[in-house]
């Protein structure tokens, strides 16, 4: 029997009855549900009635198909395990299959790229609800004619339906459609490969925020953690990484193959990356830093040789440079290039040495006339700035003087290396706050 389905992550999902755009709420298609799990088990039967074996499994191919169609079913047939094509059912109902001849392959089934097992590899396991926002297990799935096909058109979330199933006789073959979720808003996280995609919940995944989605993958277990991060968009899936709690992260990466994770490393904050890197074995770490890129992999190196508690830990290397020669024009249009990154607040501005002279906001650029020049923006207060090996208790008193979002890192040469947001030094606080402050160091090299 298969496990009972887990209560803490089995909760009532957001019901979609009553939504004009999904195929679960046309009347029809609500008459015509099959159960999955009470066909297993059913006799297959030619076309005049007699048998020919016992269904095993469901077999469903996926592509961009919202709703995917039935390719094939599972019979057992003397002691093999065939394959029949699903053009051949003439009929599928609660309680009979029926063929529309009597030609079968005797070879034993095997699976093919993009095929997925209804009952093996859906039922029963971690789904996410995608307009619930909420990981969900699935007690049973439903059939139903769409399009001239057979399709999976919804799934069963209620502990009811699990139930059922126990019990033999037509109980079990009766639908509960109250209780069914659109396959539409369903991300089904396992086959063979770990993931299925489906057009329509990858587009809805897409439009989540990034805590929510760390929410998802915080709920989910094993393999199916690493099939949603699949399905995302790359840089979603590095910000909703970075929402991730530091444990939870850690444990997902340990799952993840060394190029994934580098990969959705090297698209996070530096200082984040740096963070969760600190946390791994040596062997892991340099695993995935070997997978790298070398530039963004030597940028890591340096970050994790710094003591947590100084400036250098704690600090992201993403900083907007220009000189003081450049024109507010261009400091614009590299504000405007990097919009994506956390950055906002304004631009750097180096000597001819690179040593720095002040921090410029972006009101102050957007006012200016964008033939200037940087350095005639450049004026008191100067914002002041702390070594890589700061502690962070003098870190904060600077923010206190400061009163900015974030402050700027140089070097013994007072060039600037990187920036301390102040989001970021409340979570090195908070860290430190159990174990009080410790003394390190960390030398650029």
């Amino acid at each position: 029997m298969k496990p009972t389905p887990v209560s803490s992550i089995n909760t009532v999902a957001k019901r979609l009855v009553g939504r004009g755009n999904l195929v679960i709420t046309r009347k029809s298609v609500r008459d015509s549900l099959v159960s999955v799990a009470a066909l297993i088990g059913c006799q297959v039967q030619d076309p005049n009635g007699k048998s020919i074996g016992k269904l095993v499994d469901i077999v469903v191919r996926h592509g961009e198909e919202t709703y995917p169609p039935v390719s094939g079913l599972i019979v057992k047939v003397a002691n093999r395990k065939s394959f029949i094509n699903g053009a051949r059912i003439s009929k599928l109902t609660q309680k009979e299959i029926t063929l529309s001849s009597t030609r079968i392959n005797l070879e034993n089934y095997q699976r093919r790229p993009g095929e997925s097992l209804l009952d093996a590899d859906v039922l029963d396991h971690q789904i996410v609800d995608v307009d619930g926002l909420q990981v969900v297990r699935s007690s049973d799935l439903y059939l139903a004619p769409l399009d001239k096909e057979i399709r999976v058109v919804g799934v069963d979330i209620s502990f009811v339906s699990f139930l059922r199933r126990l019990f033999p006789g037509s109980i079990a073959r009766r639908p509960t459609p109250e209780h069914v979720l659109d396959w539409a808003m369903v991300a089904s996280l396992t086959d063979s490969t770990g993931v299925v995609r489906t057009s329509s919940s990858k587009s809805a995944l897409s439009q989540l925020r990034p805590a929510d989605i760390a929410d998802l993958i915080e709920d989910l277990a094993g393999r199916e953690q690493g099939a949603l991060i699949e399905m995302l968009d790359p840089d979603l899936a590095a910000d909703a990484l970075e929402e991730m709690e530091d444990d939870e992260l850690e444990s997902l990466l340990r799952g993840l193959p060394a190029e994934r994770s580098a990969q959705l490393l090297a698209r996070m904050e530096p200082d984040e990356s740096a963070e969760v890197l600190r946390d791994l074995d040596e062997e892991h770490r340099e695993s995935i830093l070997s997978a790298m890129e070398k530039g963004i992999a030597k940028q890591l190196r340096v970050l994790v040789s710094f003591d947590e508690d100084l400036a250098g830990g704690i600090m992201t290397t993403h900083l907007l440079i220009v000189k003081e020669t450049d024109t507010v024009a261009s400091a614009l249009k590299l504000l405007v290039e990097n919009k994506e990154r956390d950055s906002s607040d304004g631009v750097v501005v180096v000597d001819a040495k690179g040593q720095l002279i002040d921090h410029i906001q972006t009101v102050e650029l957007i006012a200016a006339k964008s033939t200037s020049i940087v350095l005639d923006l450049v004026a008191k207060p100067f914002p002041t700035s702390v070594q890589i090996d700061t502690p962070i208790a003098e870190v904060v008193e600077e923010f206190s003087n400061n009163r900015g979002s974030s402050i700027i890192v140089v070097d013994e040469k007072n060039k600037p290396i990187g920036r301390i947001l102040s989001d970021d030094l409340v979570d090195a606080l908070s860290r430190s706050s159990s174990r009080g402050f410790s003394k390190g160091s960390g030398v650029l090299s």
